[in-house]
Formats: C-alpha cells, sequence, structure tokens
C-alpha cells in the first residue's frame, strides 16, 4: 500500500450526535458491499452494551477505499466518562472529522475531543450533522464551532477549517447548505475533503520499526491483539522484535499474525508499512501504550499522557446470605484476576487492594464508566458488591480541593425553575443562560459530588424531556456538605419471602422496590420509606385466618408496580452505610454488615 495513499481519520463528537450512523454510510457509498448484502445498523457498535444504550463505549478501527485512497477510520466514543479512549486512539489518526448536531451546537464533550485533537495538532474537518432537522441552524453552529476554536487558542491554519453539511440518517452529505441533493445523494463530498485536507502519514519505510498500541482487540482463537499505526518502519508475519513495555522494560517477541481492516473486519496480511494501522498478535499480555521496535535498534515512542480519574468505589466481594447462589466467580480472587484485566485494557482506571477489609478500590472517570465495568462483569458470571461512588479528594498548600464539572442543560422553559433550584441546592453556580425558541440552556459549574444520583431527579423535574450533559473542568475548592438522599429505608427484619398483603400494607409507609415472591434476607433494603428515619419491617407479614366472614372487610389486594431501578439507580440511591449487591441475575440493596438492625 502506497504511504502518499493512505488517510488516517478519528472520528470525534458530543455523545449521539451521530459518528457511528456516519462511519456506517461512508461504508456503504464506497461500494464496498453488495447491492444484496444484509448490512447491520450501527456496524461499529459490536459490543452489545453499546447496541442497548446506543453509545459507543469502546474506539473500533475500519476502513474503505475511495478511489485509490485507503482511508482507516477510528470510531471514538462521545460521553465524556470514556474519554481515555479519545485520548489515546487519537495518536493514530492523522485528522480528525469533528461532528457537531445541526440544532445543538457544541456541546461539553466536543469542548473535550476538540481540545486533545489540537492538542494532537491535528488538522480539523468539522461536519455539521442532522441538517434535516425542522429546527436546525447551521449559521448559528458553524459561529458557535468557530468561537470554541478560538477558546481553545487554534493555530491559524486550523481556524481556517473546511464545513461539510451532512444528514447520515438520510445518507448525503453537501458542500453548502442549501445545495441540491443529487440522486438522492452520497457521501463522497466527506470522502473528497477527507484525502484532500488531512496528510498522508509521516514516517519512512527504512527508519526502525516503532508501532505504539492504542487499543487492545480479542481473538479466541489469537487472544489479545495489540491495535495501532506503524510510525516508522515495516514488520511482518515472524519477525522477530521488541517490545517496550510502559515500566521501561524490554521483552523480545515474534509477530504470529497481522491484520489489516476493511470495513469493519479483520483482513489477514503478510507484512505492514509506515502509516497503516494494522492488529498484530504474538504477545500474550500487551497492553495499551506499548510500543513494538526493532530488537536491534530499540526506539520506544512517548506514552500516552491520560487524564486522572476523578471518582472511586469499592469493589467488595460477594458475602450477603445469597451468595454464590446466582453467578459462577464469586470469591476475591476471582475479582482481582478480572479486574487486572480490564486494567491492560483501559489505561484510564485504576485498581488497588483495600488496607481494611477485602476487596478493591477502583477510580474510573465517573459513574458511567464504573457502572458498564459492572455490567459486563455481571453478564460474565460474576457476583461482587459495590460501594457508594466518592470522588477523589487532593490536597495543595493547605487546602482541601475536589473535582468539578462542566454541566450543560438544555430544558422546555417550563421546566427551568426547579432544574435550577436543585442545581443551586448541589453547590452549582449558573455561569451561562440562553433561550431559543421555548428551550432554554444552561450552564453551570458543580462538583463532581452534585452530580452523583442527580440524573434521575432530573428526568422527574423535566417530564423526561431535559438533556444533561457535562465533561471533567478542573479541582476546585470544597464547597462544603451536599445531602444525597433525604428519606430513609424500609430494611428487611428477618429472612422471609415477600408476600402480596404486607408489601399491601407497606406501601403507605413508602415507595417499594420488590415484588411478591422475591427472597429477602434481613438487612436487605426493600423500599424507601417515606420518613427521613430508616424502618424495620416484615414483608412477610400474613393475614390472620379466622372462620368470620363480614362483608366489606376483605380489602382486595391492590400493588403498585415496584420501582424498576437500574443499575445506574441503584449506586446513585445508595448512602455510604449500604451497598449495592450485583449478580448475573439480581440487582438488591442491602445495608452493610454490621450496621446494627433494630426492630
Amino acid at each position: 500500500m502506497e504511504q502518499n495513499k493512505i488517510r488516517n481519520v478519528a472520528i470525534i463528537a458530543h455523545v449521539d450526535h451521530g459518528k457511528t450512523t456516519l462511519v456506517d454510510e461512508l461504508f456503504k457509498h464506497s461500494g464496498m458491499f453488495r447491492d444484496n448484502q444484509h448490512v447491520a445498523e450501527r456496524m461499529m457498535d459490536s459490543m452489545d452494551l453499546e447496541r442497548e444504550r446506543g453509545i459507543t463505549i469502546t474506539a473500533k478501527n475500519g476502513s474503505y477505499e475511495y478511489k485509490d485512497f485507503w482511508i482507516n477510520i477510528i470510531d471514538t466514543p462521545g460521553h465524556a466518562d470514556f474519554g481515555g479512549q479519545v485520548e489515546r486512539v487519537l495518536r493514530m489518526a492523522d485528522g480528525a472529522l469533528l461532528l457537531v448536531d445541526a440544532q445543538e451546537g457544541p456541546m461539553p464533550q466536543t469542548y473535550f475531543v476538540l481540545k486533545k485533537a489540537l492538542e494532537n495538532h491535528l488538522p480539523v474537518i468539522v461536519v455539521i450533522n442532522k441538517i434535516d432537522k425542522p429546527a436546525a441552524r447551521c449559521d448559528w453552529v458553524v459561529d458557535q464551532v468557530f468561537d470554541l476554536f478560538v477558546k481553545l487558542n487554534a493555530p491559524d491554519d486550523v481556524l481556517d477549517f473546511p464545513v461539510v453539511y451532512a444528514s447520515a440518517k438520510e445518507g448525503y452529505a453537501l458542500k453548502e447548505h442549501g445545495d441540491p441533493v443529487e440522486n438522492g445523494g452520497n457521501m463522497n463530498v466527506i470522502s473528497e475533503v477527507i484525502v484532500s485536507h488531512i496528510p498522508a502519514p509521516a514516517g519512512s519505510k527504512d527508519a526502525s520499526l516503532q508501532m505504539q498500541v492504542g487499543t487492545i482487540d480479542y481473538s479466541p482463537y489469537l487472544g489479545r491483539l495489540g491495535i495501532g499505526k506503524v510510525v516508522n518502519g515495516t514488520m511482518s508475519i515472524n519477525q522477530p522484535i521488541v517490545v517496550a513495555r510502559r515500566d521501561g522494560s524490554i521483552k523480545p517477541v515474534r509477530i504470529t499474525k497481522i491484520y489489516r481492516f476493511s470495513c469493519d473486519e479483520k483482513i489477514p496480511t503478510e507484512t505492514a508499512t509506515t502509516g497503516e494501522i494494522v492488529a498484530v498478535a504474538g504477545m500474550e499480555d500487551v497492553t495499551v501504550g506499548v510500543t513494538f521496535t526493532d530488537a536491534d535498534d530499540p526506539r520506544p515512542l512517548p506514552l500516552i499522557d491520560i487524564d486522572p480519574p476523578t471518582i472511586s468505589m469499592n469493589f467488595i466481594p460477594n458475602d450477603s446470605p445469597f451468595a454464590g447462589k446466582e453467578g459462577k466467580y464469586v470469591t476475591s480472587r476471582h475479582l482481582e484476576a478480572r479486574l487486572q484485566k480490564e486494567i491492560l485494557a483501559d489505561v484510564a482506571l485504576q485498581v488497588e487492594p483495600l488496607t481494611e477489609g477485602v476487596g478493591y478500590r477502583v477510580s474510573g472517570r465517573g459513574e458511567l464508566h464504573l457502572s458498564i465495568l459492572i455490567e459486563k462483569m455481571r453478564r460474565e458470571g460474576f457476583e461482587l458488591q459495590v460501594t457508594r461512588p466518592q470522588v477523589i479528594i487532593k490536597e495543595k498548600d493547605g487546602k482541601v480541593l475536589e473535582p468539578y464539572e462542566e454541566l450543560t442543560v438544555d430544558v422546555d422553559e417550563q421546566y427551568q425553575g426547579p432544574v435550577i433550584e436543585k442545581l443551586g441546592k448541589l453547590r452549582g453556580q449558573m455561569e451561562e443562560m440562553n433561550t431559543q425558541n421555548g428551550m432554554v440552556r444552561l450552564k453551570f459549574k458543580i462538583p463532581t459530588r452534585g452530580l452523583l444520583g442527580y440524573r434521575s431527579e432530573f428526568m422527574t423535574d423535566t417530564k423526561g424531556m431535559g438533556l444533561m450533559s457535562y465533561v471533567f473542568a478542573e479541582y476546585g475548592p470544597w464547597a462544603g456538605e451536599i445531602k444525597n438522599r433525604i428519606n430513609g429505608v424500609l430494611l428487611v427484619k428477618e429472612p422471609c419471602t415477600a408476600v402480596a398483603y404486607a408489601l399491601f400494607n407497606l406501601q403507605d409507609r413508602g415507595k417499594l422496590f420488590v415484588s411478591p415472591g422475591d427472597p429477602l434476607y434481613q438487612g436487605q433494603i426493600v423500599g424507601e420509606c417515606s420518613r427521613p428515619a430508616d424502618l424495620v419491617v416484615n414483608p412477610a407479614k400474613g393475614k390472620k385466618l379466622t372462620n368470620m366472614r363480614a362483608s366489606g372487610s376483605d380489602e382486595a389486594v391492590i400493588l403498585t408496580p415496584p420501582a424498576e431501578m437500574t443499575l445506574e439507580d441503584c449506586i446513585a440511591y445508595i448512602n455510604d452505610d449500604e451497598l449495592v449487591e450485583v449478580t448475573p441475575k439480581s440487582i438488591r440493596l442491602r445495608k452493610k454488615t454490621g450496621v446494627r438492625i433494630r426492630g
């Protein structure tokens, strides 16, 4: 493959601005599929969790041909909690496509990913996506994007960025907004701009081999695969090379397989040259950031800088009375092995053993970052317990500092009052407020602690019509006490099975989380109390039986359906003296062992 015919492009954007859909359309319009071939929607979102939630969680690689050019595409996550993925895959790219929603404009994550692209000195192409929306405002969005470039001190040559207008959903792209869509439209305009605006990869085929691993893939036959760009030199199968590890040590290895990407598939190849993005097999414990280099002249590339985590949780082996009934992997040894495996692929995650008690302190970028890990583990058969998330505190010059987020909220005008009031109580400071077409955009600076568990309240206050997104801003002064939950909980008095009659009588005491027939144990949380104090209850109390009958005295047992809480809801709900018990089949709330149950 000729080096000057290769283009390596990262697609970066805020969550749900259409990155993965755009990649689908680029592949389809490149002519790499047969007319009768079934092509899955959002083909790059290969993980089941990604398809269920409609978000990209891990960065993916793909490629397509345009004329005689080979364009490698790197699809990146859009959520701030997975920013560690964006930071490391940008090393593979020689340019970036920045997608911005034609109605929403730049959002917090747009700021974050653009900042990372500019730090890597990448030329940027701006794609205004979703121009088919009735409320699209393309000129305003372009102005906002330009202001964002200026705010990030972009150099003059980058400020002169090309703009493409597209509707990935409808499958067309235009050079100018308002141009006619010809013959149903295609995406060739984007491919043309990529070829003309993004440079071919630098480097020399004759230099010593250098390839840094940016992401990790797994093959059931070959084990772990390191994916990265060949920065210099050439590599081939069975070539003896060395791996420069993150700790500075060097280990000899032999390349067993090399794969090139074609669409979303891996195609085996004998050699890979400078500028190509490939997957390489041959090293069992390959990790992100290591460099494959020549044995005779080892030249490691500089390590990738990753922003530090802001939130931590304790992962503890399950010690509830139901431990081992539903899961395959229960012990702390299993837990340690799984977490060590995860940090090999996710460098934004940190794991350390607890100093008091059995378990591990796991630190990450946010609630979603950690909850996705827990969800993956429970689907693999793990049982564990997790504590309430805690922000990671720092000390500087004798002052306590905590992480702050930049929060952007889009709500209908009629709901702005409750949102502003709640965020004020959570120590949020409003920095900006804009109104357009009955919608209000509010920008806050708020402690990360204040956002823990706030999303469900926000959706209730805005009747499910609001949008909120945030990105890490900085460490700032400790904001003082922030109350998590005002109400107490309903606790089970002794091991039992829930009975409909008892739950019917408990409905007046609070909101229930369990259904009739659910097995329960002492200390398990079965509902939220309507008062601030915890209340010990007996959900197995049946009706007293007599041989007397009286018309009207026997009420029909009508139960309100229990509150269905997701894993994220449960993690956000608990207090410091409570745990979430996670198994492959169930998610339960409980008090910590040793907390006295009075009843």
